[in-house]
């Protein structure tokens, strides 16, 4: 089983790293956000459209390494169309799963595909990679400056 899960984890990140959905600069958005992860030099420019609280369009430009990309490829398609208190719920669940801060309480069905990055959590230098995209939209939803850092 956990021979499954981990090549499940390695085909969905190679797949997002080399194929990032909704990886382009989003001329009208009306939040934009620069993240960076210092520890691993992933940078990134999280763009969204917010309208009466709901996330209409998000997108991201930048580069880092696979599992920087592939959580902000997937977080794109699963916070479009969510409440902004939702994607928020979201990244609490993701930030406890990804750290392991009670994320065996975390039910996986819950955050979807967002499951199979639940392994980072036993590379603890990787956390970082992971969230940098989650802290980014946080920042943004919350219109916490230009910038944010996982440091």
């Amino acid at each position: 089983m956990l021979d499954q899960i981990r090549d499940l984890y390695q085909e969905v990140v190679f797949d997002h790293n080399r194929n990032p959905r909704n990886f382009r600069v989003m001329e009208d958005a009306n939040r934009k956000i620069e993240g960076f992860n210092p520890l691993c030099g992933d940078r990134i420019t999280l763009y969204a459209k917010v309208r009466d609280g709901i996330i209409e369009d998000v997108s991201f430009q930048g580069s880092g390494c696979a599992i920087s990309t592939a959580s902000a490829s997937l977080m794109t398609e699963i916070v479009k169309g969510q409440t902004e208190a939702e994607a928020e719920h979201l990244f609490e669940l993701f930030h406890r799963i990804t750290t392991g801060k009670d994320g065996d309480t975390v039910n996986l069905e819950e955050i979807g595909k967002l499951a199979v990055l639940a392994g980072v959590r036993a590379y603890p230098a990787r956390v970082k990679c992971a969230t940098l995209a989650w802290h980014s939209l946080q920042a943004a939803l919350r219109n916490e400056g230009d910038s944010v850092s996982t440091e």
